[in-house]
């Protein structure tokens, strides 16, 4: 299943742009599905059609879908919950609170994540179109794998070598302790999301199969936001293979009054596409009324794609490499419009970290560079590449094991 993630600043437009992408691919004969992930629906406003919390069927080979964190919580997360809110009643917190309270963060885009997994085991859809939240919450979902790696290892440890040994027998000990010992449908719950969630990162990640596209206007602050979205996605190993720059006043016509935010916005195109380069950039007309229903849908995506297919690998580069040079192993990373004063890079174990600004990405690394100490990174056209010499392994082993003799 190809998986197509258009994000953007709020108010660029990329839930139309997600739509009539949608829209263009099952006129082509691809089985469809538009997801909208961000908390404030418009997708079903974008169609003018109710929407639900299952994907409903706009034409043949098109179905739509406004995710409802609400609706996946009860079905994935309602026995975890009953749990706790029964615990933290018990100690004098009020119904509603608890309630509130066994939802952890991050749970809406988590639950978001095990639904495009499921859709895509399901087989029936042939190209997947997320139509995300703003930029920030779109990196905090794609990221969501990474940051709960080691939190799901911890738990599923601790449940599985723990509490569940433990459970039955303190639980025949005591009443008391009963009462706050999880129960088995619970953990099971638990052990369940966990494991869906494994293998997400590696379909998101899929450079051949999902990239993303960024939606923005030919605005200062939405592409100050763009660049800053590019970095960070790229440095999470998320393939970025198109960039549209939506609403752009005709140059032929005359704009009245609108002349003079015509020439703001063609001094800007022209930054875009200089900063932004290799990479693709579609450049979108503003309309004369809204794009809303399935006629004015249609007709944004001829103009947008023309005879191309959507679903087309419009640019094709890894975001993140290996390379060997001789004695010299470099881990390559495109980080576009990173500041290098605000790059950290350090080791520890068989594990890279890289910390941009508020994102960190532990990368693993092979066998021969475990315990190796990066040398010094250097920046080389928008690309950061972070050296180890693997002529220093030997060395470094000595050392270490001289160290560990001398304690």
């Amino acid at each position: 299943m190809r998986i197509l993630t258009f994000t953007g600043k709020g108010g660029v437009g990329k839930t139309s742009v997600s739509a009539a992408t949608a829209v263009r691919l099952s006129q082509l004969g691809y089985r469809t599905l538009v997801l909208s992930t961000d908390p404030a629906h418009s997708l079903s406003d974008s169609f003018n059609l109710p929407l639900g919390a299952e994907p409903t069927k706009i034409t043949e080979n098109l179905h739509a879908i406004e995710v409802n964190p609400y609706v996946d919580l009860k079905e994935n997360w309602q026995s975890v919950q009953k749990f706790y809110t029964r615990i933290f009643m018990a100690q004098g917190v009020s119904g509603v609170m608890a309630d509130e309270m066994t939802i952890l963060p991050g749970m809406e885009e988590l639950f978001s994540l095990l639904r495009i997994k499921r859709y895509k085991a399901s087989g029936l859809y042939d190209v997947l179109v997320l139509d995300t939240a703003p930029t920030g919450e779109t990196l905090r979902l794609l990221s969501l794998p990474d940051t709960l790696a080691w939190g799901m290892k911890a738990v599923k440890n601790v449940t599985k070598y723990i509490v569940r040994p433990l459970s039955k027998p303190l639980s025949k000990m005591s009443d008391k302790i009963a009462y706050y010992i999880p129960p088995d449908e619970a953990m099971d719950s638990v052990d369940q999301v966990f494991d869906e969630l494994e293998g997400i990162r590696e379909i998101l990640t899929d450079n051949q199969k999902s990239t993303v596209r960024l939606v923005m206007n030919a605005e200062k602050m939405s592409i100050k936001e763009t660049m800053r979205a590019l970095t960070y996605l790229n440095l999470y190993g998320f393939k970025v293979d198109m960039v549209l720059v939506n609403r752009l006043l005709d140059t032929k016509e005359n704009s009245g009054y609108l002349e003079n935010w015509k020439t703001i916005q063609q001094k800007y195109l022209g930054e875009i596409e200089e900063g932004f380069s290799p990479l693709p950039v579609k450049k979108l007309r503003m309309y004369e009324q809204e794009i809303v229903g399935l006629k004015a849908l249609e007709q944004f995506a001829k103009d947008m794609y023309g005879d191309t297919d959507p679903s087309d690998l419009m640019y094709d580069e890894p975001p993140i490499k290996f390379v060997r040079n001789g004695d010299i192993y470099e881990v390559q990373l495109k980080l576009m419009f990173a500041n290098p004063v605000d790059i950290d890079v350090w080791v520890t174990g068989d594990e890279l970290y890289v910390h941009i600004g508020n994102q960190r990405k532990i990368i693993s690394l092979p066998i021969s560079l475990t315990g190796l100490e990066p040398g010094n990174a250097v920046f080389k056209d928008k690309w950061l590449h972070i050296p180890f010499n693997l002529n220093n392994h030997e060395q470094t082993r000595h050392k270490k094991e001289y160290n560990k003799a001398l304690n």
